[in-house]
Order: structure tokens, then sequence, then C-alpha cells
């Protein structure tokens, strides 16, 4: 069993920051990517950030040089540090865990944790 708990998340100004964490715990092992996808009101869900195990950082275009994606693998822990935040970027943002299974890869999802930039 896997659970992802997401913390961070909450009300800004357009132009502040927040950061957002994520925990995995249980059966962890194996992990080929951790990374944070969003969807905004009417939206589907997109891929913001990830970085793959032994790889490099991966950013949508739309948060290039404002998010920064990092990970604490000795507490199998990713965060999501958003600088410049825009009303374009208000959302519920989700932690993702994929795990390698065999040939297969399998996707956890944590719950979810809104972000809203407003004035």
């Amino acid at each position: 069993q896997v659970q992802l708990v997401e913390s961070g998340g909450g009300l800004v100004q357009p132009g502040g920051s927040l950061r957002l964490s994520c925990a995995a715990s249980g059966s962890i092992f194996s992990i080929n990517a951790m990374g944070w996808y969003r969807q905004g009101p009417g939206k589907e869900r997109e891929l913001v950030a990830y970085i793959p195990s032994g790889g490099s950082t991966n950013y949508a275009d739309s948060v290039k040089g404002r998010f920064t994606i990092s990970r604490d693998n000795a507490k199998n822990t990713v965060y999501l540090q958003m600088n410049s935040l825009k009303p374009d970027d208000t959302a519920v943002y989700y932690c993702n865990l994929q795990l390698r299974r065999g040939v297969n890869l399998v996707d956890y999802w944590g719950q979810g944790t809104q972000v809203t930039v407003s004035s």
C-alpha cells in the first residue's frame, strides 16, 4: 500500500510564493519518478514538473523560471517551490509517484491541495 500526503497549499496574492510538500509512505521501492500535476477550473489535469530517478528535472513551459521541484530521497518527499505566482496558477495540485513494478509503471496520486492566487 502506498500513501501520499500533500501539504502547503493556500491563498496567496499575485507575485507571492508557496511551497508544496508531498511525503510518500508504504511499499516505496523502485521509484521511477516523482512529480506534480495540476488541474485548474474547467481545465484538464496537466504536468507541472517532475524528477525522474537519476535524471534531470522537467518543467511545463508555463512555470519555467518560477517553479522549482526538488526531492529528498531519504524522506521519500518531493517539494514544489512556487514563486512569482500568477492567477493562472490557481488549481488543485496533485503529487504523483511513479513506481516500477516489473516491466510496468504504476502511478499513485495524492489527494490534491488547493492553490489560489488572487488579490
